[in-house]
């Protein structure tokens, strides 16, 4: 019995210290700036998103929080320096979808950006819009797969460029349509929206800030956008899972940490990111970007991290493959 105290009284001990250091360390950190990574170049959809969220957490956690710009590479070169970095919470990196096509599209990485990464909180979403030519004989999503059905391999679709987020939900509506069409790849996708709207291309998917110049200025006809549900940025039109139930693909932004993070600090950073995404200056900010506000918990955002690998994995393998 006096063994069985003995051990009783060192668990509890040691179970007290943990949490004494769990909420000391919350309560100290941070104690000096934090960086976050973002893996574009100044001026991008990115490195917006990442300056709107670093000034709200200076606003929240009392220290400067700078945005330090890692281009290159599919945000592989960012993403790369973050998870070499320390594991103290003054590192972060603002993970992207870009990153999750990564791990399928680039054969040889040096980091898993599930593994390696510790998930704090999803920031923001960006839905892709379908936009067609004016002249192009389908109106709505389902003439569009008709039109594509009786002419197998003859539309032509625009995009910013091979691998990218906006080619592969093509690639995605192709499969879940049962569809195909011809892929040409641009430097940029304005130049593949322009040649749509000059009748060269039948369609495209691109950004919603990206097509709604075109679309505003009736250059280009907008049938959908890839949410499960209607998207507050284009509430008139239609989403393409009202014909494809199920359908959806997403860009998203989130914070992530090296793996290893201390838990305390991992949910001092969700708890502020949350609340500044929650707040209504930012979300109209966010608009303003072509992006909705993402709310969830770490181990949520953790989830969906590794979902959106799968998902844009299956769809660079599909485009790998090739036709059937």
């Amino acid at each position: 019995m006096h063994i069985w105290l003995k051990r009783t009284a060192v668990f509890t001990f040691a179970t007290g210290m943990l949490v004494y250091v769990h909420c000391a360390l919350a309560q100290q950190y941070p104690a000096r700036p934090i960086r976050i990574v973002a893996a574009s170049s100044p001026g991008s959809g990115p490195d917006v998103i990442a300056r709107l969220i670093a000034q709200k957490l200076t606003e929240r956690l009392g220290q400067q929080v700078v945005v330090d710009n890692r281009a290159g590479v599919g945000g592989n070169l960012g993403a790369e320096a973050v998870a070499r970095a320390a594991p103290d919470g003054y590192t972060l990196l603002l993970a992207m979808a870009s990153q999750a096509i990564g791990m399928t599209l680039y054969k040889k990485l040096s980091y898993d950006l599930g593994r390696d990464f510790a998930a704090i909180a999803p920031v923001a979403s960006t839905p892709f819009i379908l936009t067609t030519h004016l002249s192009l004989p389908a109106t709505s999503v389902k003439g569009l797969i008709a039109l594509a059905k009786a002419r197998p391999g003859e539309l032509l679709l625009g995009s910013g460029g091979a691998g990218t987020p906006p080619h592969l939900c093509a690639e995605m509506f192709k499969a879940h349509a049962r569809i195909s069409f011809v892929h040409v790849p641009y430097k940029g996708i304005t130049p593949a929206l322009t040649d749509v709207q000059s009748g060269q291309l039948h369609f495209a998917f691109s950004s919603v800030p990206a097509a709604m110049p075109f679309v505003r200025s009736a250059r280009l006809r907008a049938l959908a956008v890839t949410t499960l549900q209607r998207s507050a940025l284009v509430p008139d039109v239609p989403s393409v899972a009202e014909t494809l139930p199920g359908f959806e693909a997403l860009g998203w932004y989130g914070l992530v940490a090296p793996a290893g993070t201390p838990q305390a600090v991992i949910e001092r950073l969700h708890a502020v990111t949350q609340s500044a995404v929650g707040a209504p200056g930012l979300i109209e900010q966010l608009r303003n970007q072509g992006a909705e506000p993402m709310q969830g918990t770490s181990a949520s955002f953790g989830a969906f991290i590794g979902a959106e690998i799968k998902k844009w994995g299956d769809a660079v393998k599909d485009v790998e493959a090739g036709p059937e």
